[in-house]
């Protein structure tokens, strides 16, 4: 078993100075914690993987494909491989974990 506590994880990611922080990696997935600060801008690209989000904090928007929603704590968005996506309109700072299948590159 691997067990993690959010506030050490985030804790890990601010001092390492990145928006990301990769914490468990498998061999058919990888997790990791995203972090956009209230009106920062997502600069994310398509990736090859399929994607699950899950809100832990803050507020915003997502648009996946032609699709826009609004996600808070405890939202979760699937985006489908390929597809681009962005985090927009960040009104209170974004904290969401992230699971890749397969493991990010």
């Amino acid at each position: 078993m691997k067990a993690f506590r959010l506030d050490e994880l985030e804790a890990e990611r601010a001092a390492n100075d990145g928006a990301y922080l990769q914490f468990l990696r498998e061999r058919n997935m990888s997790v990791g914690l995203y972090a956009l600060d209230a009106g920062e801008l997502d600069p994310q690209k398509p990736h090859q993987q399929d994607e699950v989000y899950l809100v832990v904090s803050g507020r915003a928007s997502i648009t996946v494909g032609m699709e826009t929603t609004q996600v808070a704590r405890g939202s979760v968005v699937y985006v489908p491989a390929g597809v681009a996506h962005k985090f927009h309109h960040i009104t209170e700072d974004l904290r969401v974990v992230v699971v890749f299948s397969p493991p990010e590159s």
